[in-house]
């Protein structure tokens, strides 16, 4: 007993030593300090400094102003906020070192969850995958939501495990805290509550019986309440600075009277299948000049629509500003795009820009050219990224493997995956980053496949998830 201790713990320290090690030389050789971070520390500055949650800006004469804002949730400012106060303003390197930390908590609690669900050698195996995955340590490197959104997403379900095995004020109060603040950091972080707390009560009546369904309400609604609890103070804070009724954050992150350019986006969304174009197109509108040689041909459906659409970008770069005029004249090009191929537009792009953002390499934060797949230009970058998309294969590949052997919570872990799919599919310009927050899920049910299980497990069913038994 103690010499298989022992060695559990020696593989545990070396899978944390590697791990640690492979997120400090993501944050020494590819940190990302540029662009949205830099929105986030923005935000999280005048928060410090001026007791304003806002963003500057400079005025004609070079005068610096702060002025309100609500396009970002505040989870992650204060985040951001608090490595600020404690090692100084500016200072991101602590910001990333911070995030080392978090992701490999995260390991634990995967593996934790595992445990739990399926014995120390799953266990083992969850967290080897957890340390090893170059894609969520990666995104330790870049001040961003990412890496914290991760670990809610672990956190919430280990304590919905541990909740459902004791339910406990503490393991309560854990469990709406990780769902709260997942919301906090995005808006869609929301669908980790529309999952869990419903599985409390098809969990706790499956666990506890019929008698015990009164207990899974209360324990669901109690967390319910608790997790909204900071909304309510930021759709105040929202309604008295803005006048604008938002619990969560605009769609297209504008503050009240900034335009969203609804027309360009509509017209993204009836082509844009790939980070390619999001990168080239969708990110540069209104900042810098558009070519019309980044837009692919399956842009156009005919010669016709091609030309107004280059007459639309004409007018665009000569002032690089997408003004009503011009953004009126992308939604006329897309309702007539979607009027003649609804099922296109529909479901056909939205199934490709999923599976985009979750089977492209992510290699989005390292220096890999956008077309990675022209070996002729760079073929060490190919091969490269080539392999990274067959290392993502494997863990999505290996997930489904176990998620196919119904596993104990498969239920809520499945519709954690759907639901967030189908949101991602309503987006117009995929990004792969957005499915990052599915790998705590998929890391376990790779780990149950990957390892073997008890004979008690592997009888679990559907039937039994659904609190059928074996009279289903």
């Amino acid at each position: 007993m103690n010499h298989d201790r022992s060695r559990t713990w020696i593989f545990a320290s070396l899978a944390t030593a590697i791990g640690a090690a492979l997120r400090l030389w993501f944050v020494h050789a590819y940190p990302v300090l540029d662009g949205d971070p830099l929105v986030y520390g923005d935000i999280a500055k005048n928060w410090l400094l001026h007791g304003v949650y806002g963003l500057s800006s400079q005025l004609i004469d070079g005068t610096a102003v702060v002025h309100p804002t609500l396009i970002r949730l505040p989870g992650y400012p204060l985040f951001v906020a608090i490595c600020f106060k404690l090692f100084g303003i500016e200072n991101y390197r602590a910001v990333l070192y911070l995030q080392v930390l978090v992701d490999l908590a995260s390991c634990f609690f995967i593996a934790g969850f595992v445990r739990r669900m399926w014995g120390a050698r799953a266990a083992g195996v969850a967290l080897w995958l957890g340390a090893l995955c170059p894609f969520t340590s990666n995104y330790v490197a870049v001040p961003l939501t990412e890496t914290l959104s991760v670990f809610c997403v672990a956190l919430a379900f280990h304590g919905l495990l541990r909740l459902l095995e004791n339910p406990t004020a503490g393991r309560l109060l854990v469990l709406a805290g990780a769902v709260s603040y997942a919301a906090l950091l995005r808006p869609d972080g929301a669908l980790l509550g529309v999952v869990l707390i419903p599985a409390i009560v098809i969990y706790g009546r499956r666990q506890w019986g019929a008698a015990g369904i009164v207990r899974a309400l209360k324990l669901a609604a109690i967390c319910g309440a608790i997790s909204v609890l900071p909304f309510i103070a930021w759709t105040i804070r929202n309604y008295r600075t803005f006048n604008v009724f938002e619990p969560l954050a605009p769609r297209y992150a504008v503050d009240p009277g900034e335009s969203a350019t609804p027309g360009f986006n509509r017209w993204m969304k009836t082509w844009c299948v790939e980070f390619t174009s999001t990168y080239e197109i969708y990110w540069n509108a209104n900042t810098d000049k558009l070519d019309i040689a980044n837009v692919p041909a399956r842009a156009f459906d005919s010669a016709e629509q091609q030309q107004r659409t280059a007459e639309l970008f004409e007018d665009y770069n000569q002032t690089a500003t997408l003004t009503p005029a011009i953004d009126d004249g992308f939604a006329a090009v897309a309702a007539e795009r979607i009027r003649g191929h609804w099922l296109r537009y529909y479901f056909e792009l939205p199934l490709l820009r999923v599976l985009d953002m979750g089977l492209r390499p992510r290699t989005e934060s390292l220096p890999i050219d956008l077309r990675w797949w022209k070996y002729g230009e760079h073929p060490a970058q190919t091969i490269f990224a080539a392999g990274y998309a067959a290392l993502n294969l494997a863990y999505i590949t290996a997930a489904i493997a176990g998620l196919l052997r119904w596993p104990r919570l498969a239920g809520a872990m499945a519709a954690f995956i759907v639901l967030r799919c189908l949101l991602l599919a309503t987006l117009e310009a995929p990004e792969s980053r957005y499915t990052l927050e599915l790998f705590p899920v998929l890391m376990a049910l790779a780990a149950s496949a990957l390892s073997r299980r008890s004979h008690q497990d592997a009888g679990h069913s559907l039937a039994n998830d659904l609190g059928f038994g074996s009279s289903f």
